[in-house]
């Protein structure tokens, strides 16, 4: 009910999964969050208009439509399939002729070659692709700060093993928080979010 509901308050496509396979195997296949999960995760956890937001995996742009109407923040989302980004756009010209333009953007390319902003201090990781391309593009968020020292937060969603034991083994990211989505948790415990934080003071 929920999907059908938002899709029509946004005037946006994204329901269903995606069709066939993507041509690299490191990249795992198109799934939207589920609306009952984003509203449970931002019960729990706050961000601000001042926020960039980065998706990867973004897929036809759920998650930046839900943002920007809720929380009138900055999103990007990152895109290596070109049917899904092509409908990402489609959905984009269809949500401003309802709720007018907002900071919205979406990339086609790969994760590890999207350049990572000054500005960008949120990354959401709904388990898009290997442990290999996620270090990849963790390793080029940490150069970031290294450059621009600030704080960032990872929201995992349905988060891999792979990627828990990277980021508490060899990353100086700290676990925040844990968000359950209610009910679906007891019998999956992949439902939930975690948020990991590392900031990098000036100098």
């Amino acid at each position: 009910m929920k999907e059908y509901y938002f899709d029509k308050l946004f005037n946006i496509k994204t329901r269903g999964e995606q069709q066939g396979f993507n041509k690299s195997l490191h990249y795992h296949r198109y799934e939207p969050t589920p609306y009952s999960a984003l509203q449970e995760l931002f019960r729990h956890y706050q961000i601000h208009n001042d926020d960039f937001i980065v998706d990867f995996g973004s897929g036809k742009g759920r998650l930046n439509f839900y943002l920007h109407y809720f929380y009138d923040v900055a999103v990007v989302g990152v895109e290596m399939n070109e049917d899904l980004y092509h409908e990402a756009l489609l959905n984009q010209k269809r949500y401003v002729k309802k709720n007018g333009k907002g900071k919205i953007q979406f990339l086609c390319c790969l994760a590890e070659e999207y350049g990572i902003n000054s500005y960008d201090n949120r990354f959401y990781f709904f388990n898009p692709f290997s442990i290999q391309v996620f270090r990849r593009v963790v390793n080029n968020i940490q150069r970031s700060l290294e450059e621009t020292p600030r704080e960032v937060e990872l929201v995992l969603y349905y988060p891999s093993e792979d990627y828990i034991y990277f980021l508490e083994q060899d990353t100086a990211f700290e676990l925040k928080m844990e968000v359950v989505v209610p009910y679906v948790y007891e019998h999956n415990p992949n439902e939930r979010f975690l948020i990991y934080r590392l900031t990098v003071p000036n100098k």
